[in-house]
């Protein structure tokens, strides 16, 4: 009996952590991207996990990265974060961001279990939900 409860009070603590950590990992994000828009690279990169560390070596590397391929993240005219989902590995945070041209793009970002935090692991550029008339 004490192992069921003890089971049941470990699934409900999984099930509330994404709750509980809803708003840090979207400050993890907005200060990311609030880095990117200072062309603060040391401070933007320093929110990535140690696997997009090593993948891109430095801050600049990883500056220039995001500059090429996400021109949306780097210079944002609104960013709205959407719902999360929880991920063997961590969390999966879905975020809206329109671009300074106006146009609207979905993002899912991985983030990962830090020792104080959250840490981003990767971000995917998603299809637009289709829009009906």
């Amino acid at each position: 009996m004490r192992t069921m409860i003890a089971a049941l009070g470990l699934m409900l603590a999984a099930t509330l952590a994404p709750a509980q950590d809803s708003a840090g990992i979207s400050r993890i994000i907005e200060d990311q991207i609030a880095a990117l828009q200072a062309d603060d690279f040391d401070r933007a990169f320093s929110y990535a996990s140690p696997d997009i560390k090593r993948l891109f070596g430095t801050p600049d590397r990883f500056g220039a990265m995001v500059q090429d391929g996400y021109p949306m993240v780097y210079r944002p005219s609104d960013v709205t974060m959407l719902e999360q989902s929880q991920t063997p590995s961590g969390v999966v945070q879905r975020v809206m961001i329109r671009d300074a041209q106006g146009r609207l793009h979905f993002l899912a970002y991985q983030m990962v279990p830090a020792g104080d935090g959250w840490q981003i692991n990767g971000v995917q550029l998603l299809r637009a939900p289709e829009t009906g008339v």
